[in-house]
């Protein structure tokens, strides 16, 4: 089974922003600069203080799972 990430998204815990990466380089933080996310569907990274992060991703399980299709197979 694979994790496929549908939403890469974090709420920071400081300022309340809602903070979400789309594109596999897409870097985004929060208005007060605390924390960080990165990797649009491809990884779930976080930078900063990550006591500061709420999870708020989307993910699913599935059998197999391409990147470059986009689809399961």
């Amino acid at each position: 089974m694979y994790t496929r990430i549908i939403k890469n998204i974090i709420k920071c815990k400081a300022c309340g922003d809602i903070v979400e990466s789309v594109f596999r380089h897409s870097l985004k933080s929060c208005s007060c600069g605390k924390v960080s996310v990165y990797g649009g569907r491809i990884s779930l990274k976080r930078f900063g203080d990550l006591e500061l992060v709420e999870e708020m991703s989307i993910t699913e399980e599935v059998e197999k799972w391409s990147h470059k299709k986009g689809q399961k197979k």
